[in-house]
């Protein structure tokens, strides 16, 4: 994957010290540096914290331990106490939660590579079933081309937690899945259990990322989506976010900043979307406008929504019809180019920044401008008109 620098901000490298005030430390849970990474991924458990030449013992003492850990972070020459020229995406001090990052190639990832590239501290929460090899992945180098960052350093995730949020807590899980053997191992996966995880081992979150969608009959026409499906449909792809934002918000600092994922099916027909994935994903819209309103008066949380063209990655490619899709996007929009995951992290980057301090409540699409097309001009029927076309 390419790496996508922001304008005016160069990249260095700090060492802040940690005090036990900040430890982390809960199972179920890994953390990742980039200081000693070979000797970090062989100590890596899923109910290990791991920090550079930082003994395991000694962040059970409760006493003003320090140590110090490498961290990426965007300044501007040597000094980061010296303003940035220009208008940067500058998140440094910040932290990001974002939910639903279990590969390298999607766009919960490369929104994770910007954030972090803007200065963001960075958290995730994968599936519980994806978690182990997500973790082995990591561990073993799979993703250090990917988590590569415009300075060449790799990017840093200070923690990865287990994650279902289609549980509020747990009395919603039914005994099948607390049964399964894709859950054993894993523990405080529901959101109300991994918000409280995230509390204790931080305090606070600045940026919530929502990067969930899971239909499970997305390959039937509506007409055909039983109950279930639709219901499942709904529940994994928009309330998952209502969910995940009406227990963050009590822990987000204010001036904060939450962001979804949606897609054009929901506001216009696309063939093949099908499993109620298309009225989940107008419900999202929806919400992000009433989110936006709530948490605003009542927090002073910015809500936006991004509404991004295909992509292929492994998640998309489930449905079956991502390439003509692509296809059709690169012959019909505006710009006519492939869509990169980078495009869609810098501008989530901009919306959890202060530059985007006034926008809340919007649908911002980043799909090389197909959404503005009211016809495919690609169909036979304007063969006689002049209409420009890259060659």
């Amino acid at each position: 994957m390419a790496t996508a620098a922001t304008p005016a901000t160069n990249m260095a490298m700090m060492k802040p010290c940690i005090s036990s005030s900040r430890k982390v430390f809960m199972s179920s849970a890994a953390s990742f540096s980039t200081e000693s990474k070979e000797a970090s991924w062989n100590r890596l458990t899923s109910s290990s914290h791991i920090s550079s030449r930082q003994p395991f013992f000694e962040s059970i003492f409760s006493g003003p331990i320090k140590f110090k850990k490498v961290v990426t972070r965007a300044m501007s020459a040597a000094n980061e106490n010296k303003p940035l020229p220009g208008l940067p995406v500058d998140l440094r001090g910040k932290r990001a939660f974002i939910a639903g990052v279990a590969d390298d190639n999607g766009y919960g990832w490369a929104i994770v590579k910007s954030l972090a590239a803007a200065g963001a501290e960075i958290i995730v929460g994968t599936w519980v079933p994806a978690l182990n090899i997500f973790e082995s992945s990591l561990r073993r180098g799979k993703f250090d081309e990917s988590r590569v960052l415009p300075d060449g350093s790799l990017m840093e995730i200070t923690k990865v937690y287990p994650m279902d949020a289609v549980y509020d807590s747990p009395d919603d899980v039914p005994e099948d899945v607390k049964s399964n053997k894709r859950y054993a191992g894993s523990s405080k996966w529901t959101v109300k259990e991994l918000v409280e995880s995230v509390k204790q081992d931080f305090g606070s979150i600045d940026i919530l990322v929502h990067s969930l969608a899971n239909g499970p009959e997305v390959t039937k026409p509506l007409l055909e989506t039983s109950r279930n499906g639709y219901l499942a449909a709904i529940s994994a792809s928009s309330y998952s976010f209502v969910s995940l934002l009406k227990e963050f918000v009590s822990i987000m600092n204010p001036g904060g900043a939450s962001i979804s994922l949606t897609y054009i099916a929901s506001e216009r027909i696309i063939p093949g979307y099908g499993g109620g994935m298309s009225s989940a994903k107008a419900a999202l819209e929806s919400d992000t406008r009433v989110l936006a309103f709530e948490a605003g008066r009542k927090h002073k949380i910015r809500v936006n929504t991004i509404s991004a063209g295909p992509l292929r990655s492994r998640a998309a490619k489930a449905i079956g019809f991502i390439d003509m899709m692509i296809d059709y996007s690169s012959a019909n929009a505006p710009l006519q180019k492939e869509l990169s995951a980078e495009e869609v992290g810098n501008a989530a980057a901009f919306l959890a920044s202060p530059l985007a301090s006034a926008i809340t409540g919007a649908v911002v699409y980043v799909d090389n401008g197909l959404n503005a097309m009211g016809v495919g001009v690609d169909s036979p029927i304007f063969v006689d008109l002049d209409i420009p076309k890259d060659n």
